[in-house]
């Protein structure tokens, strides 16, 4: 379930300065983060309306954008975006965002700079690894390869993120990792750009469930052998980024053709 900011939250004060918000390349981040949403609704991602995507906004490190409470991933549009501050202050769009989106993305955004985007979902197959005993991937195929290496486990589970303390605990559990498993509850993408988050998010969620599918025969499923899944691992890695922009122009591509509402 999903918790409101309380309605006490602060709001930008009268007279304040105002960032310069109507830039082209901020609004390409909003049209490419609700590209985003849309198709991680096609493919099951989201769970009702409690998960979250946040992304830096370009050229204002202490801003963020992230999606209001109460709509589903499925009805995003790149307007309906906020645009918040790294102390709960809206200042941009209408609404607020979910408690736990707020405590979680602007903590993660203050103290892991690097993570530009911070994509949070309870995606099926994910999620059902961070329920599992021992580590969550077993690097068995070659989709894992892409984030052998590049995983944390946050196994301290305290219920739900309403206040800056779980958000700090959280983003303390990252490290140096890009993807954190966060037991008993969903996954955490991190990334330098919108589109390295989304393709991490799909391939993330490819590698899990092929996985579970492989555990569901009952027959032992056996890793890569370390020192081929570190190539391997360094074999795509070199193309991510490219590779992460061609995903996200294709995904647009196609909502493009079949529901462009999403760019309102």
């Amino acid at each position: 379930m999903a918790h409101m900011l309380p309605t006490g939250s602060p709001s930008t004060p009268a007279g304040a300065n105002q960032p310069d918000l109507e830039r082209p390349e901020i609004w390409q981040a909003r049209v490419d983060l609700a590209a985003c949403f849309r198709m991680a609704a096609r493919y099951g991602m989201e769970e009702g309306i409690c998960n979250h995507f946040s992304a830096v906004v370009p050229g204002y490190d202490d801003l963020f954008i992230v999606n209001p409470y109460g709509y589903a991933f499925s009805e995003i549009t790149a307007s309906m975006l906020l645009i918040c501050d790294l102390h709960g202050q809206v200042v941009s769009g209408a609404g607020k965002p979910e408690a736990t989106a707020f405590y979680i993305h602007a903590r993660l955004h203050s103290r892991v700079p690097r993570a530009k985007a911070a994509f949070h979902t309870h995606m099926p197959y994910a999620t059902a690894l961070s329920m599992t005993e021992g580590e969550p991937l077993i690097f068995a195929g070659q989709t894992a390869l892409k984030f052998y290496g590049r995983t944390a486990f946050d196994r301290d589970y305290n219920g739900l993120a309403l206040d800056e303390r779980e958000g700090d605990r959280i983003a303390g559990a990252v490290g140096s990792a890009d993807i954190l498993f966060m037991k008993h509850h969903g996954v955490m993408v991190l990334a330098p750009n919108i589109a390295e988050a989304w393709d991490d998010l799909y391939y993330l969620e490819r590698a899990a469930e092929v996985q579970v599918l492989a555990l569901s025969t009952g027959r032992p499923v056996l890793p890569v052998k370390p020192e081929i899944a570190e190539a391997a691992y360094r074999q795509m890695r070199e193309g991510d980024p490219e590779s992460a922009r061609l995903h996200l122009e294709a995904i647009k591509r196609r909502l493009d053709r079949e529901a462009p509402d999403y760019k309102a």
